[in-house]
This record gives structure tokens, C-alpha cells and sequence, in this order.
């Protein structure tokens, strides 16, 4: 999709590659289960099946379990005029608009691609934000959608669910054998795959982190020069960050399953082994950013 959004090469060369990386991971692992379950049509059953319903419909899952609704012009007035104003200058289709009526400061875009796309803001980011602030929450949001980020992020996640799903399968299928019918070449046979699937979803799920981090930043980055104010987009960041810390850590945990789709993450940084497995990067790291854009474009920091 064409848009005005600002290319980032850099950052684009990082997730090229991330999804290069998960991409050969998928080929190994199809590869290994065809070797060892010799089932090419359960494999590749299995693996459509899960891939066609993760990406068809994301938008629904997503509004479905953050208990979003598609909200009218007329129902918020100022968050429809923000996004329309930003398509705008973006080039883009207009995406639907929906809210979640949860204290949780936050927002992700969900949708299979621009045509269908859904930002969601929840209420308690609504109450937090300022107008210009929340301009460039929303620029950011729309730049998961004009680079297909979301689609990105929800076919490369696909392979830790098939590996789990796989191990699950191993259990209760008569690919085995029957229950009657176990002997240890059935035996090795289950371990192999088991071993296969966890390995399988260890680096899948390192890989999409990474692939998340380097979404976020190149989003940041899109979205500060969408609107020329990286500065408030600055000023959201560091105010979410301190909200969500206020947060009660019950409702944290259960938005964190979230994370890779939110504008921050739901729950901190932790420690810099803990950030190896972060959706984002860190709260300094996106500041130092957009500072740099503010220099870039003249602009006080």
C-alpha cells in the first residue's frame, strides 16, 4: 500500500532479515515434522488452518478479548477528527475506530491489512492524553497499518502456536499408533517431535520479539514525522509509562498476552535479561530516538 509515511531503511533491514530468520525456521520445521510424522497432509492442514484463522481474523480476536466496540463519529467526535486528519496526510484508508472501555492507558491497530484495519484506544488513555498527544499516538498506530506490521507480527507468531499445537496433537492423535499399540519406536518418535516443537517456539518466540522491537521503533520514528511533533509523542510515552507502573498488576497480566500489539508495553522493563524478551524496546531507547528526530527537523526536544 502506498502511503506517505516516511520510509526508515535501517530499521526495515533489521526486520527483512528477522523475518528471513523465522522464515527458515518455518521451512526446518515443516521439514522435520514431514520426516518424522511422514503425514505431509496433516502438517499441512494443521499449519493453513491455524495461519488462515490468525490472519483473517485478528481484528475480531483482538476487539473480542480487549472488549473493544467500533465507536461513531458522532459518539467521539475529537478521535475521529484526529485520525481522518492524519489519513490525510498520510495517503491512507480510513480505519475503523473503536474503543475499550478499560482504565488500562493504552492503543494498538489490528486488521489483516489497511482496507481492514481497526485502531483501538482504550478510555483510561482517552482520559490521560492531550489532544497533540494523542495526535501522535494515533500517527503511531496508523504506521503499524500503512507498513502491514500487523500482519507481520501475527504470521510470524503463527509458528510458536502451530509448535504448540503440534505437541498437543502428538498426545491425542491415532497418528501414534492407538492407545493399545505403543511401542518404543512410537515412543522416540513423540519425543522427537516434542523436542522439535519446543525448540521450534524457544527461537520463534526470540525472533518476534525482536521483530516487535524494531516495529516499534520504525513506528515511533514514522509517526513523529507524520506529525512533525516528535516531542508529543515523547510526552505520551513517558506519561503511559508512569501510568501503567499505577496499574493494578491483575490487570496487567491479564493485558500483557497483548503486549506485541500495544503502543506500550503492559507490563515494565525489568531487568536487561528480561528485555531480551520484550514486545518494545525501552522507555530511554524510544526517547533518545525521537530526540534525535526533533534535531533532525529543528525542533526543541
Amino acid at each position: 500500500m502506498h502511503s506517505r509515511f516516511a520510509p526508515d531503511p535501517q530499521l526495515s533491514a533489521r526486520m527483512l532479515l528477522t523475518v528471513f530468520l523465522l522464515g527458515l525456521l518455518y521451512v526446518a520445521f515443516v521439514a522435520a515434522l514431514l520426516v518424522l510424522l511422514k503425514s505431509t497432509v496433516v502438517v499441512l492442514v494443521v499449519a493453513a488452518a491455524v495461519l488462515f484463522s490468525q490472519y483473517w481474523f485478528s481484528d475480531r480476536i483482538a476487539l473480542y478479548a480487549m472488549h473493544g466496540r467500533v465507536v461513531t463519529r458522532e459518539q467521539q467526535p475529537q478521535l475521529h477528527g484526529i485520525v481522518d486528519r492524519l489519513c490525510a496526510t498520510a495517503d491512507m484508508p480510513r480505519p475503523q475506530i473503536a474503543v475499550s472501555d478499560i482504565d488500562l492507558p493504552n492503543a494498538f491497530a489490528t486488521g489483516r491489512n489497511a482496507d481492514h484495519a481497526v485502531l483501538c484506544v482504550t478510555t483510561g488513555l482517552l482520559r490521560r492524553l492531550e489532544p497533540d498527544e494523542l495526535e501522535g499516538v494515533m500517527a503511531h498506530e496508523l504506521s503499524h497499518v500503512a507498513h502491514r506490521d500487523v500482519a507481520v507480527i501475527t504470521v510470524a507468531s503463527f509458528l510458536g502456536v502451530i509448535a504448540g499445537l503440534i505437541v498437543r496433537f502428538a498426545f491425542y492423535s491415532e497418528l501414534y499408533g492407538g492407545r493399545g499399540r505403543r511401542d518404543q519406536n512410537t515412543v522416540a518418535v513423540l519425543m522427537a517431535v516434542m523436542a522439535v516443537a519446543a525448540l521450534v517456539y524457544s527461537l520463534s518466540y526470540l525472533l518476534i520479539r525482536a521483530l516487535s522491537r524494531y516495529r516499534e521503533l520504525a513506528a515511533d520514528r514514522a509517526g513523529a514525522l507524520l506529525t512533525g511533533h516528535p516531542s508529543a509523542l515523547a510526552s505520551a510515552l513517558t506519561k503511559l509509562d508512569g501510568d501503567i507502573a499505577r496499574i493494578p498488576s491483575k490487570d496487567l497480566r491479564t493485558a500483557s498476552a497483548f503486549n506485541a500489539f500495544y503502543f506500550v508495553p503492559a507490563l515494565g522493563e525489568g531487568s536487561s535479561i528480561a528485555r531480551l524478551f520484550a514486545t518494545h524496546p525501552s522507555l530511554e531507547q524510544r526517547l533518545d530516538r525521537l530526540a534525535t528526530i526533533s534535531a533532525e527537523l529543528g525542533r526543541p526536544a
